[in-house]
């Protein structure tokens, strides 16, 4: 996901997700009006199982609208925790850009999310390897964790162009998907087996390309990324065509 986006305050729209091979008949109803103090908390939901929401992404690098829609998304949805999963070859991503190694970008992940609630970085697509397709770390997932109900989050422009994604016909039975909206967004077509929820968040227009640019010219960062990350990026001298696998100062 590279560009993270919403709207004052949040509301989830909620839909009754009916998709073949998937459990039909709960719809979640949860609101949350623009956010007022620490009351901005979603109605109690059924639990049957643990509820999973996934943030797949190159994060090349990390930015603080990840981090809010994972902490959103955790919030609003009532997920038990949300997992920033790091893509080892980002096939739409390598075809067309030079992408910073899984493992760096693995490090600047559990830099950006340590002490954060609910929130957690996942090196499955690295340990499985090759290229990482959704449909295989869903599938994956389900082996592991039958007992999990799993949550895709992702931006519109992202939604818009699940069609193109490896085996997209079989997704919408492995998991629900969350759009993160943003203002010009790409709509999403209703043409497909897709049943949407949508996410509203605080507005940040921040990308990881952005960034990257910024970082090359020079320019500061700080505030754009958790300090974490913002440490890692200097001592690794990414985004400056020097990469250190290993920190050159601890």
């Amino acid at each position: 996901m590279e560009a993270i986006f919403g709207a004052q305050g949040a509301q989830l729209a909620v839909c009754e997700v009916a998709a073949p091979g998937r459990t039909a008949g709960r719809t979640y109803n949860l609101e949350v009006n623009p956010v007022s103090g620490d009351d901005a908390r979603p109605a109690v939901v059924s639990r049957l199982e643990r509820r999973i929401g996934l943030l797949g992404g190159t994060f090349d690098p990390p930015h603080i609208g990840h981090v809010v829609v994972g902490v959103w998304a955790h919030h609003v949805l009532a997920l038990d925790e949300v997992r920033l999963v790091v893509a080892n070859d980002p096939w739409q991503k390598t075809s067309t850009s030079t992408v910073t190694p899984a493992g760096v970008r693995l490090s600047m992940v559990e830099a950006a999310v340590a002490g954060i609630e609910g929130l957690v970085a996942s090196a499955m697509e690295i340990e499985r390897g090759g290229t990482s397709y959704m449909v295989e770390t869903l599938e994956a997932l389900h082996e592991r964790e039958p007992d999990a109900d799993l949550f895709v989050i992702l931006g519109a422009d992202a939604a818009a162009g699940l069609p193109t994604w490896h085996r997209w016909e079989d997704l919408p039975a492995l998991a629900t998907f969350v759009v993160v909206d943003r203002p010009g967004a790409l709509a999403v077509t209703s043409e497909t087996p897709f049943v949407f929820e949508h996410l509203d968040v605080p507005r940040l227009d921040v990308t990881s390309t952005l960034l990257r640019s910024l970082v090359a010219r020079g320019a500061p960062v700080d505030g754009l990324v958790p300090a974490p990350v913002s440490s890692l990026i200097r001592e690794r001298g990414l985004y400056r065509g020097e990469v250190h696998e290993r920190p050159t100062a601890l």
